[in-house]
């Protein structure tokens, strides 16, 4: 029996898109603190604003979008979007005020949020049935390598640029997204009015309900990764590692790109069970590891645990938030998962920053390794015992 085709040119085009605006996202996001601090003046603190007010931007975005895409339709969605994150880009090269940066960023996300929700609720679709874990799994490595490729060419550029030039680049990198955009084919659903109640305020119109749940396990998972995400720098400079410190997430990003193919096809066949329990295993091995690691060997261990971990049970979470979701919902299913995704990852470092403070990184990741195996008997309650109905 042939498989349904997964590569196909709308697959394709929809996770290069995807890249791009992922890249932008995190190849800003290391310099933009350093530009504000050198172009206004400013504390590390308003920094930090003018850094993290984008996150915000982005979680408005998908929460007022994910209602909404089905009905305004998911090329249409995209289009508005990824449009109009391209004109607040090149907003960057505006030099007029501080604040005006700030809003601005904070648009730059509202439209981010829009158009990677749309991304996510198009390549739904394109993915056969059949292969929604593998899909999702391929589709997944575009956030992968954004997040790995996007900050190590932002601090490499600022080495050897200005600002203006790196915000010109990704101007640039934006305009391409919307030529592949101008190819991209999409088969809309068709919403029926007793489908969608469009007129009172409902928690159902903004969130999806059946995938909260797993959501929920998202947020908290994502909450320790950010402790990685955000502070491996610190924590390197701590134990002397910084040069190894350098290439931690490009490691992280070749051992999820290489196991993704294999943990998708997986998902499919056997369930998500297969990839949660062993991901909360590795994840929290990887998080132990780190805690120990006084050499460079140990700390690319960690890097490749919790590649096999995390990133494997991300795009794991999102098939099943999708699976358990009415078709004409997966946007507001996808939206969820990203909400929650983006949740953890900019509320940790705010309260998890303040422990580090009290108990130190190494400690601070020992009880993350602690905690990551408690949520996965949370998982075994919320979904884990049903998983075998998707299959």
């Amino acid at each position: 029996m042939n498989k349904e085709k997964l590569w196909s040119k709308d697959f394709i085009f929809v996770s290069v898109i995807n890249f791009i605006i992922t890249l932008i996202y995190f190849l800003l996001i290391v310099i933009i603190g350093v530009y504000s601090v050198e172009k206004y003046n400013i504390s590390t603190s308003e920094a930090g604003l003018v850094t993290g007010i984008f996150i915000i931007g982005e979680i408005i975005g998908r929460l007022l979008i994910g209602r909404y895409i089905e009905i305004i339709g998911r090329k249409k969605t995209l289009s508005i979007g990824l449009l109009l994150f391209t004109i607040t880009t090149f907003l960057y090269l505006v030099d007029f005020n501080l604040i005006f940066l700030i809003i601005n960023r904070l648009i730059n996300g509202v439209f981010m949020g829009i158009a990677s929700t749309a991304t996510g609720t198009i390549v739904t679709k394109i993915i056969p049935a059949s292969r929604r874990g593998e899909g999702i799994g391929y589709f997944s490595m575009s956030i992968t390598l954004a997040t790995a490729i996007g900050p190590f060419i932002g601090l490499l550029m600022s080495k050897y640029t200005n600002h203006q030039i790196i915000f010109i680049f990704c101007a640039i990198l934006s305009v391409i997204g919307l030529v592949f955009l101008s190819y991209l084919c999409v088969e809309e659903l068709t919403i029926y009015s007793e489908e969608e109640s469009m007129g009172k305020f409902k928690l159902s119109n903004y969130i999806e309900l059946k995938a909260l749940p797993i959501a929920f396990i998202m947020l908290n998972i994502s909450i320790a990764y950010a402790i990685v995400l955000y502070f491996i720098n610190f924590y390197a400079i701590e134990i002397d590692l910084v040069n190894t410190a350098s290439i931690f997430f490009l490691i992280y990003a070749i051992t999820t790109l290489l196991s993704r193919p294999f943990s998708g096809r997986l998902v499919d066949k056997k369930g998500a069970n297969y990839i949660m329990y062993p991901g909360f295993i590795l994840f929290s091995t990887g998080m132990f590891v780190l805690s120990v690691a006084n050499n460079s060997l140990m700390l690319l261990s960690s890097s490749i645990l919790i590649g096999l971990g995390f990133g494997n049970m991300q795009s794991t979470i999102q098939t099943i938030a999708v699976k358990i979701t009415p078709p004409h919902r997966m946007g507001l299913a996808t939206s969820t998962y990203f909400l929650f995704l983006d949740g953890g990852l900019g509320s940790g470092p705010l309260f998890l920053g303040i422990i580090i403070q009290v108990i130190g990184y190494r400690m601070l990741y020992i009880v993350l390794g602690f905690l990551i195996l408690t949520i996965a008997v949370l998982y075994y309650f919320l979904h884990g015992k049903r998983d075998y109905l998707l299959r």
